[in-house]
């Protein structure tokens, strides 16, 4: 670690998301280790729920109030409410904290923030700080965005077939079904989120030459990195612990900020099994399916015949999903379900040779640097153009297909798990190039390789030179 004793003291306003935070988390210790002082805020909305709190010199928290404060009973379609008592309580706040550490001797010398947290960097403008956007999703889906809410705009308005192909410079072929959700979106209850990141782009080239810090690494996406010309993007990532990435360094021990509690019996269960043999299934913290899809899956593993372990959490009002399932009773012969677990622990170890997911960023480079191919199962938002990447462009893994009434079926859940840990010469392939990828996340993350080097050039042209 650096030495702490200077001046360059950051704020960093995360949105209270799992998928927000633990990547903000990661990178916070990374500024920490070369010598930035770092406050993490965000809504009591994410802080009430997270486990364990680490104590780490230089790292400090300033939560706050968003009126809900984990108590918000509103559906998904509501969500635009809680997001706007976030920005309205969360201005005032961040706002007061720049105030007070100014006044203590202590000011912020910059704001760093995530997705939909545009507000923060207009919080930072008023205070004359400069601000830094830290984008947790592919540089591919920052790029389409931009594309969209720019110089494509017009294009993106006269697309209304589904089977139309969309070029883009620098990035893959890509159909309306590849897209992130919101750049088709239509929805009223997502106007919020699709407001922010055109506000966010809005603001972006409002300032001279911006950069941006994107969890992901050159490697991964070169062209994505480099094809804007108005936008600096720099690739900081894999922002996951380095025990991750490195077996030899158990300093962290795993360590991430959940908000679910896990459940302690199935490291024993996956210690039992053969090595590759275990199907991982999980879908995040927020991505809710289907009874029926539950169904589909539960009877393509039957098929398969192989032991998986299930992340199922309950309902908000206290209902074991699972319950519902017609073949629950055979299902206990073969796997389990648990509540959460450490994903992480869950990847590494040597008994899962296959992730079914719903290709949330984190869980796609969690995958990724583990060296597990993937079955993918996207839900919405950048999942669909995730799962485009895993299966067209980097080669780790297969998407289901859904048929006409948007349903993915049994046989379809078995055939994609029969590729991914078959012998044949897809599934060959697929295992190959995900120990490719492995490796060269590994090396990025060297202290004189790619994203090591991208984060010091940041820190020192841009923290510690102005501090």
């Amino acid at each position: 670690m650096e030495n702490l004793k200077n001046d360059c003291h950051v704020l960093i306003a995360i949105f209270p998301g799992q998928g927000h935070i633990n990547p903000s988390f990661q990178f916070s210790k990374k500024l920490i280790n070369l010598g930035v002082k770092v406050t993490l805020s965000c809504s009591l909305t994410a802080f009430n729920r997270i486990k364990n709190l680490p104590k780490i010199e230089g790292l400090t928290f300033a939560p706050f109030s968003d009126g809900y404060d984990g108590n918000f009973k509103g559906s998904f379609d509501d969500y635009h409410l809680l997001n706007s008592a976030i920005k309205t309580h969360g201005s005032e706040f961040i706002a007061n904290l720049i105030k007070s550490n100014a006044e203590n001797g202590c000011p912020f010398t910059r704001v760093i923030y995530t997705i939909l947290m545009d507000w923060a960097g207009s919080v930072a403008k008023k205070f004359n700080i400069p601000s830094t956007l830290f984008w947790i999703q592919p540089a591919t889906v920052f790029d389409i965005y931009y594309y969209r809410f720019t110089n494509f705009a017009n294009y993106f308005k006269n697309f209304d077939s589904q089977d139309q192909i969309i070029e883009l410079p620098g990035l893959p072929s890509l159909s309306s079904s590849e897209f992130p959700s919101f750049v088709f979106d239509d929805v009223k209850s997502n106007d919020w989120a699709v407001e922010s990141i055109k506000r966010q782009i809005e603001i972006l080239n409002s300032e001279e030459n911006p950069r941006i810090l994107v969890n992901t690494f050159d490697a991964l996406e070169l062209n994505a990195l480099r094809v804007l010309k108005n936008v600096t993007m720099v690739g900081i990532g894999p922002s996951i612990p380095s025990s991750f990435l490195d077996e030899k360094d158990r300093k962290d021990n795993f360590f991430t900020a959940d908000m679910i509690e896990n459940e302690n019996n199935y490291m024993e269960w996956l210690d039992a099994r053969a090595n590759e043999s275990v199907i991982y299934i999980a879908f995040g913290s927020y991505a809710e399916i289907s009874s029926q899809w539950m169904e589909e899956i539960s009877q393509g593993l039957l098929k398969c015949g192989k032991p998986f372990l299930w992340v199922i959490r309950e309902t908000l009002n206290g209902e074991k999903p699972e319950e519902k399932l017609t073949c629950k009773d055979e299902l206990a012969k073969t796997g389990i379900i648990v509540r959460w677990c450490s994903q992480m622990e869950v990847l590494k170890h040597p008994s899962v040779g296959c992730f079914l997911t719903h290709c949330g960023w984190n869980s796609t480079l969690e995958s990724l640097a583990s060296g597990v191919p993937i079955v993918a199962c996207p839900i919405w938002n950048d999942q669909v153009c995730n799962a485009k990447l895993i299966q067209d462009v980097w080669k780790i893994g297969v998407r289901v297909n859904t048929n006409e009434e948007g349903t993915v079926k049994r046989d379809e859940f078995r055939r994609c798990i029969e590729i991914v840990t078959g012998n044949n010469e897809e599934g060959v392939e697929l295992r190959k190039n995900v120990q490719k990828w492995k490796d060269l996340a590994k090396e990025a993350m060297k202290e004189n390789c790619s994203s090591n080097v991208n984060l010091k050039a940041y820190v020192n042209e841009f923290l510690l030179g102005h501090c």
